[in-house]
């Protein structure tokens, strides 16, 4: 028993140690730049780990294929990744580890920036089975999920306060995207367009070290070569604004229906909520048949990338049509470009809904690539204006589409221009980027990543005001510590509980806890000392309704509409059967709420 207690106790002696020594030898600010070093580095790692067991599964798999002709295996491979997948969530991981993104927005909006433990590697894992069995999904949301987690657990290892969690998940994201891309400065912009992270001068330098670091390990890691190779053969000229343009509009349609169609797919799959082996079999069917039809949807998908951002010719482009049915027939490829960008959408739903693991950051991409030869295609064969290269209209298309999907377009132009090295397009990347972003947010004001947490009003926001609330948790400023009385209650009784109350009402209670309504001190002072009619009144006749209720699901944005329409001090919070859980104080929210704007705006 005795050495059981020596053990537990030994690794906290010496965290304590440990951050005892750290307070007294290094600033705040110096470790956290610390912690964003090595918050870059393991990110950088994780990323290698997945690309590389992405990487062997499926030279294990396809090795042999026959780029001739359609391959039967192409129906199997997907079923198998998706089953694997399901079991090793449902019984390793035992949580719910899709939509990286999301999860890290509500983390940081919802749950204080803390990630649990197991997302700095169960999300390698699944989505590396996942995608490497034909996937239809990419492994950069689980990546960005993995780096976040990384500096959200190192925070809490060295006990950081919520602020600087935060800033950590920042870091985490940014270094995962600058170490999967090469890209540092996207890493950058990334984490601050859509995490929401406020850039100031203390948030600055370790988000950039981050990027810095896990750029730097990831050439060491993998070498100087690109995700995608990209030269540019045909310079960029004015005559092809207009095209730009029209390239810049069509990608934000394209965003709109990747949204919507993501949107109408996750609700089908979410019927089957508790049916997992329904979801499996609606999934995989619908995954391995699109795949079988079109090959190029297997996995993260940027080989078909690649072979148009690097071809000229028809010959090039033919290739994109090997192992498939259309193989050999040139004049399919338009119809074949066409429907693989209309049927990504919904292989990457079938795979994240039938039990898969993986993001939307690389459909976008390749939707994008797909969506801009397309465009540059169809323009040059009707002779809409001057000839355009489709090489480059399909790297363009990438930074519309993504701009477009995660309403980014600093992060789509900085990406695909850091990415492929394509500076020199970097201006009509910008007109294509900021058009798709202007087209998409006509139809929907919120990114795919977003608009879920939007809808129940947990999206923190660039707004400060907005931000602050958001960030408030309503059980932090809930007074639980009230005294309550029941309905035949006489005044006396009444009298004794608030001669011991802290609030101005006591509210009114049946046996079960429901409320029945609360006496307002300041009406019944005309009686409450006189002590002939202590036994006149009860708690029935002295109470009335209170001004308005809150239900303890409330933002706090609703909290601070209800005070501001009731005038009220004090208002009760109600759980959904009608149980009293406490009282919200104006004066308290708005104490809290000034502490954390001073807290935000330090720097």
């Amino acid at each position: 028993m005795t050495d059981i207690t020596i053990e537990s106790s030994a690794p906290v002696t010496w965290l304590s140690r440990l951050h005892e020594w750290r307070e007294n030898h290094i600033s705040e600010r110096m470790f956290v730049l610390i912690l964003a070093f090595f918050v870059g580095f393991f990110a950088a790692v994780a990323a290698f780990v997945l690309h590389w067991l992405i990487n062997q599964i499926v030279s294990l798999l396809t090795s042999s294929f026959d780029a001739s002709s359609s391959n039967w295996l192409y129906l199997v491979y997907p079923v198998v990744g998706i089953y694997i997948t399901s079991l090793f969530v449902r019984y390793v991981v035992k949580d719910n580890i899709s939509h990286g993104i999301t999860r890290i927005l509500y983390a940081i909006s919802q749950n204080r920036s803390r990630l649990k433990s197991h997302n700095t590697w169960s999300s390698v894992i699944a989505s590396a089975i996942t995608i490497g069995f034909g996937g239809s999904v990419g492994a950069e949301a689980p990546i960005v999920l993995t780096g976040s987690a990384i500096g959200s657990n190192l925070g809490k290892l060295f006990k950081m306060d919520s602020r600087t969690l935060m800033l950590l998940v920042g870091c985490g994201a940014a270094g995962a995207i600058a170490g999967i891309f090469k890209a540092p400065i996207a890493g950058l912009v990334f984490t601050i367009e859509v995490l929401m992270i406020d850039l100031t001068m203390a948030s600055l330098m370790p988000i950039l070290v981050s990027c810095v670091t896990a750029t730097c390990f990831t050439y060491i890691f993998r070498g100087e070569a690109a995700l995608f190779t990209f030269h540019l053969d045909n310079p960029w000229c004015v005559e092809r604004v207009p095209a730009c343009i029209g390239l810049g509009v069509f990608c934000g349609l394209v965003s709109l229906y990747f949204i919507r169609t993501m949107g109408f797919c996750e609700d089908i799959f979410a019927r089957f909520k508790d049916k997992p082996y329904v979801k499996l079999v609606i999934g995989g069917i619908l995954l391995s048949l699109l795949i079988y039809l079109f090959p190029s949807l297997y996995g993260e998908g940027y080989g078909p990338i690649n072979l148009l951002l690097n071809g000229t010719s028809e010959d090039d482009w033919s290739r994109i049509l090997d192992n498939s049915l259309f193989s050999g027939h040139l004049e399919m490829l338009i119809p074949y470009i066409a429907l693989v960008l209309l049927t990504k959408v919904f292989a990457t739903s079938a795979t994240n809904g039938g039990g898969g693991c993986g993001g939307t950051f690389a459909p976008s991409l390749f939707i994008g690539c797909f969506s801009g030869f397309l465009f540059s295609r169809l323009w040059n064969i009707y002779k809409v204006g001057v000839i355009v290269p489709e090489k480059n209209f399909a790297l363009m298309g990438m930074a519309g589409v993504m701009s477009g999907v995660m309403h980014a377009p600093l992060t789509g132009i900085f990406l695909i221009a850091e990415l492929t090295s394509g500076y020199n397009l970097f201006l009509p990347l910008m007109i294509v980027s900021i058009c798709s972003y202007l087209t998409i947010i006509i139809f929907e004001p919120h990114s795919i990543y977003s608009s879920r947490l939007a809808k129940q009003g947990k999206l923190i926001t660039h707004h400060t005001d907005h931000a602050v609330l958001t960030l408030m948790q309503l059980d932090s400023v809930i007074d639980k510590d009230f005294l309550s009385v029941e309905p035949d209650t006489e005044l006396a009784e009444i009298v004794r509980k608030i001669s011991r109350s802290r609030n101005s009402v006591i509210p009114v209670l049946d046996a079960a806890g429901n409320l029945l309504g609360e006496i307002d001190i300041a009406k019944i002072r005309h009686i409450m000392f006189r002590t002939e009619l202590y036994h006149h009144f009860t708690a029935s006749q002295l109470m009335q309704e209170p001004s308005a209720t809150l239900n303890d699901q409330s933002s706090m944005a609703i909290v601070m509409k209800t005070f501001d329409a009731t005038h009220a001090n004090w208002l009760p919070v109600l759980d959904n059967e009608n149980h009293l859980k406490g009282y919200l104080s104006r004066e308290r929210i708005y104490t809290q709420y000034r502490k954390m704007v001073a807290d935000m705006s330090e720097d």
